[in-house]
């Protein structure tokens, strides 16, 4: 271990003690005010507000998103780290998904390590990604290049959960459409084709499907448009699906199936189908487990213990998947509420500006921000971090 290493780590950890009751201010402002996605001007503005105050040299709305922004410090020679920050709010619930506390986390990871440090030997990127829940910020950051140079992503994850990694599947959405032909259901029954009843039918081929899905992989259907009279047969008729598999390349071979079974129905019903994809990828999540299991070290001196996660259960999905498949990243889940919750639902809300939420919350940041000094300074990590995430790249996980 490098000399340098422990008084860094002193530094970092007396930064976060020092800042907890601003961090928890922040985090609490951003719980009590939600914003939808792509709407979280208020949350933004603070966030990169606090990283400019600091000294850091912020660009606002990147990547073509309002609410996005990049904040750097650092010599710029040497490796880069990012600490990604999350920040908007399910529509009725709130922050119940914790976004509030990613944010907290991200901030204080990223104002500590430039505290740590009288010039920081490489470069820290603190970065506003909205929309996580919907559409993914993060996924038009990378488009946009946004984590070309950078060497590591770190973030975590409030949850029910006290896991080093996240099991995080692909996802995408489809809008499944029949045409058919109107017509009077007793005037001239024999000259419509019912839309209608060919996505039902749809529905129910599609159930059969589930049955024989490997694990991780998924189905759920909603009906958004059905018809416009009970006295007229439906000419058009469509549903939205969402599709999940446990990698990416599981995915692209659901969505393959998914539009051969609409094919079918068509052909068997006389409709035509029209499948189109709705929004964007989210990739599944490649843990770097060279960061994750450094992360977990630094967090366990707080007294939270992360494991493995239950082999088979999957947590949803989210647009870090989109940056784990091209930088090393990790996305470990620390619990704010017992066994048996789950977010997503009012009593996570309610978790997320509760006492367990701010004690986790300054205990994340600081294992962030020495994860990313392991990064800076620590010779070897970083070239182990791209050689695993390249081993995982040519296994297809």
């Amino acid at each position: 271990m490098p000399d340098t290493l422990e008084p860094t780590y002193d530094r970092i950890g007396r930064s976060i003690t020092a800042r907890a009751d601003r961090l928890w201010e922040v985090s609490s402002l951003l719980h009590k005010d939600p914003e939808p996605p792509y709407e979280e001007y208020r949350a933004a503005a603070t966030l990169s507000g606090e990283l400019e105050d600091a000294g850091f040299r912020v660009e606002r709305g990147v990547a073509g998103l309002p609410t996005a922004f990049l904040a750097r410090t650092g010599t710029g020679d040497g490796p880069c780290v990012a600490l990604l920050m999350e920040y908007d709010a399910l529509p009725g619930l709130g922050h119940a998904c914790g976004h509030n506390l990613i944010a907290g986390a991200g901030l204080g990871a990223a104002l500590a390590l430039r505290d740590a440090f009288e010039e920081v030997p490489g470069t820290v990127l603190a970065v506003g990604t909205p929309a996580e829940e919907r559409g993914g910020g993060k996924v038009a950051e990378v488009a946009a290049g946004l984590f070309e140079g950078v060497d590591c992503a770190l973030m975590f994850h409030p949850g029910a959960q006290n896991w080093s990694w996240a099991p995080l599947t692909a996802q995408r959405q489809l809008r499944v459409a029949f045409h058919g032909r109107a017509a009077h259901p007793t005037g001239n029954p024999t000259e419509g084709i019912d839309a209608l009843a060919a996505l039902i039918q749809f529905f129910n081929t599609v159930s059969v499907l589930s049955r024989r899905l490997p694990s991780g992989s998924h189905i759920q259907g909603i009906v958004t448009r059905g018809g416009e009279a009970t006295n007229i047969v439906p000419e058009y008729a469509e549903g939205l699906f969402g599709l999940r598999g446990a990698t990416t390349a599981a995915l692209e071979n659901l969505v393959a199936e998914v539009g051969s079974t609409a094919r079918g129905v068509a052909l068997a019903t006389g409709t035509r189908a029209v499948v189109e994809r709705v929004g964007e990828t989210y990739e599944h999540f490649r843990d770097n487990d060279v960061l994750s299991r450094r992360f977990a070290r630094h967090i366990a001196r707080h007294g939270i213990e992360l494991t493995e996660p239950v082999a088979g259960v999957y947590l949803g999905s989210s647009d870090i998947g989109n940056v784990s498949t091209r930088v090393p990243a990790i996305h470990p889940f620390v619990a704010i509420m017992g066994a048996g919750g789950t977010d997503h639902t009012p009593e996570f809300a309610e978790a997320a500006g509760g006492p367990r939420a701010r004690e986790v919350m300054p205990a994340a940041a600081e294992a962030l921000a020495r994860t990313a000094a392991d990064v800076l300074i620590v010779p070897g990590v970083r070239e182990e971090a791209w050689a695993r995430l390249r081993e995982l790249a040519t296994a297809g996980l």
